[in-house]
């Protein structure tokens, strides 16, 4: 029989949504909550959008991490309560610059399209499952984000990818390590307690 222990939800469902990597949730730590997370988010995506524009996501050399470094301004912030008025915005800025970035650099690098579009999948993928298991009361463990790289890790691999001139292979060893290790433990997760979301869901909801 499989056994799952069910972490509870954070306080603010809006730092669940983030998906933050070790790097991300590092920086978050040294701040202590005292970094208004949207400021350096937008900030992040301007630069990142702008490095985008003139054909960062193209080079082999040491360019290519620009998106990513700059895209770090945002992890300070992982640790504040996301409680502002616009701190929802938070995450689908984190989840659009990164998928922006990961589609850039694929077809920058002539990366097959389906490939690409695998990768992203795995991403698209997990990122609802968080959704659907926020509102379900079953949060994910915190080392799923840990060994799923975060948005942070994600894109630093992929600019690794693309130094190393591998960006091809890149996207394809990713793409596979990230559908096994989500879809694995998502399934079995649900298989383990799909009641015990639902039911304290409906509980609470006439409570």
């Amino acid at each position: 029989m499989i056994s799952v222990h069910m972490t509870p939800v954070p306080r603010s469902t809006v730092v669940a949504y983030r998906d933050d990597g070790v790097l991300s949730r590092a920086m978050g730590a040294l701040v202590a909550g005292q970094l208004p997370p949207l400021p350096p988010v937008l900030v992040g995506m301007f630069v990142t959008g702008v490095m985008l524009m003139v054909g960062v996501a193209g080079t082999d050399g040491l360019a290519v991490f620009a998106p990513a470094v700059a895209l770090l301004l945002a992890g300070p912030g992982s640790s504040h309560p996301h409680d502002g008025r616009l701190d929802w915005l938070v995450p689908p800025i984190l989840r659009l610059t990164e998928y922006g970035f990961v589609a850039s650099v694929g077809f920058a690098h002539e990366v097959p399209p389906g490939l690409i579009f695998l990768l992203l999948g795995a991403m698209a993928f997990h990122h609802y499952d968080i959704v659907y298991r926020v509102r379900q009361r079953v949060y994910p463990p915190p080392w799923l984000a840990t060994f799923g790289f975060g948005w942070d890790g994600r894109m630093l691999l992929i600019a690794l990818g693309g130094l190393a001139g591998q960006v091809t292979l890149m996207f394809a060893l990713l793409a596979l390590y990230l559908w096994c290790l989500f879809s694995w433990e998502s399934v079995t997760c649900w298989l383990a307690a799909p009641r015990f979301g639902v039911d304290a869901a409906d509980l609470e909801a006439h409570d």
